[in-house]
């Protein structure tokens, strides 16, 4: 029997209720197609390297295979387009959750531990279609600079008659002041009441026109960029949702910035948990909301996460500490301690002792310093960060000053004892006999299936766009991948018995 026949097989013995297609179709009624078929020849598509629906169609006609999955039914590219991205938009999420169900009663897997991780993947979209969030706060700012110029010239020449039609002074906006756009149309229609009263004034007229012509549609553009990155700083002007990011698949070599998108998986024993869709091109930010995901999916979080050191932030630690799950996250200079350079840097706060009754820090001199005070950093997902102050009494005649520190006066240090905290938890964890088996087993896990879909099964770039279209696309390939891996543990358990 040929692999396509097995995999085939696979996913037509696979049974899906139909009641979850019940939320695809909620006008009821009888349609062309069985959205289960629709369903089989798609992940069954997916598994062949096909993404293309002019592709599928095509193949429904002249694939034996295909003809046998769809019931020597024809269903065109429309067809099969407009049902993987909108009808299947509610229902992917359920459909894949009962294959998990399905591989967790076969026990295929065990969901007790989640290694998490994440690839960038191109968007569809024009790579020179870019917004930058730097440049169009400049360029909204000096067309601010412009509209205030443009009032102040306005009243130098008629104030009097300003003050009466508008009722305050152009000087009350503050001459920093920003404007908005609904503001600008208030000051316009005034400025255009004028204009009523006195047509001939030319300088009025020609500034009216400006506004109206230039300023207003460049002030309205400039917000709905703004209004569409959001937190980030870029955006395609092909697909907004998709950001500029740094790919590995760099074959000119130049560090061009392409449109895409961070895709985090969840893996166990390389089937796909859970997979989500990031705008962010660090992996930092995306735990948090991929593992609320992961709970919607499955019910509940894993008993352990495993993860690079991209998510070793302190963040991320309190995170896992709260919702009570084992945290096997390495952080960023965790192999870098292990190195003698490390260990004989006298200027890094790891390699002096803390006393914790009296809250100072003993230096590898003999200097003590002594807590000063405490500051808070909150960052852009509300976390606080507690950092506290030490400073030494006196490093004046010092032997090891050069060593310690560049500047001129005595030492200082600013640390979060959180953060020292949870890296000595993970440190001793990671250095455990199961924490070292999990961190090495990573390296087969997500790095394994990214290797999959990206090279074997060829998928380097979306073809569809938007946020919700590309996680649909995702969500596909996804539940295509763990049927082939399904198919593939089984060819295994067949070959060891006959064997």
């Amino acid at each position: 029997m040929s692999n396509q026949q097995i995999q085939s097989n696979t996913l037509f013995s696979f049974n899906i209720d139909d009641a979850i297609f019940d939320a695809a179709y909620p006008g009821g009624g009888r349609d062309k197609y069985h959205p289960k078929m629709l369903t089989k020849v798609i992940i069954y598509a997916y598994t062949q390297r096909i993404y293309s629906s002019r592709q599928i169609a095509k193949a429904v006609r002249e694939n034996i295979p295909f003809m046998w999955l769809a019931g020597r039914q024809r269903p065109d590219f429309r067809t099969l387009n407009r049902f993987r991205s909108q009808r299947m938009k509610d229902v992917l999420e359920t459909v894949f959750t009962a294959v998990l169900q399905f591989l967790a009663d076969e026990k295929y897997i065990s969901l007790e531990h989640y290694f998490v991780d994440g690839t960038k993947i191109e968007a569809n979209a024009n790579r020179y279609t870019f917004v930058w969030g730097k440049a169009v706060s400049k360029h909204k700012a000096k067309l601010q600079a412009k509209v205030h110029a443009l009032f102040v010239d306005i009243e130098a020449v008629e104030k009097q008659e300003e003050q009466e039609h508008r009722g305050q002074d152009l000087s009350e906006l503050g001459e920093s002041a920003e404007i908005g756009r609904e503001k600008l149309e208030q000051m316009t229609q005034a400025l255009e009441s004028q204009l009523l009263e006195k047509p001939k004034d030319k300088p009025l007229k020609k500034a009216v026109q400006k506004l109206r012509k230039d300023l207003m549609p460049r002030l309205l553009k400039y917000e709905q960029y703004q209004v569409l990155l959001g937190d980030r700083n870029s955006f395609s002007k092909t697909d907004p949702d998709a950001t500029f990011m740094r790919m590995k698949e760099d074959h000119i070599r130049n560090g061009q910035l392409k449109p895409g998108y961070n895709v985090q998986i969840g893996t166990e024993y390389q089937f796909i948990l859970t997979y989500s869709l990031h705008p962010r091109p660090t992996d930092t930010r995306c735990l948090w909301p991929h593992m609320e995901k992961a709970r919607r999916i499955l019910g509940k979080l894993p008993q352990t996460v495993i993860a690079d050191a991209g998510y070793g932030s302190e963040e991320n630690y309190a995170y896992l500490e709260n919702e009570h799950v084992k945290a096997v996250v390495k952080y960023g200079s965790y192999h870098k301690e292990k190195s003698k350079a490390w260990k004989e840097n006298i200027g890094k706060i790891e390699n002096w002792t803390y006393d914790e009754a009296e809250d100072t820090w003993k230096c590898p001199a003999g200097q003590m310093l002594h807590f000063r005070k405490e500051s808070k950093e909150t960052l852009e997902s509300g976390y606080e960060i507690r950092k506290r102050h030490y400073r030494s009494e006196s490093c004046d005649g010092c032997l090891l000053k050069e060593r310690c520190t560049r500047s001129t006066g005595n030492r200082e240090v600013v640390v979060s004892l959180e953060r020292l905290r949870y890296q000595k938890q993970a440190r001793e964890i990671l250095r455990s006999e199961d924490g070292y088996a999990l961190a090495v087993r990573r390296m087969t896990e997500p790095e394994s299936v990214f290797e999959q879909l990206k090279n074997n099964r060829g998928f380097r770039r979306f073809l569809l766009r938007g946020m919700e279209k590309v996680t649909l696309e995702v969500g596909w390939l996804s539940l295509a991948h763990n049927l082939l891996k399904q198919a593939a543990n089984d060819q295994k358990r067949k070959a060891a018995i006959l064997q």
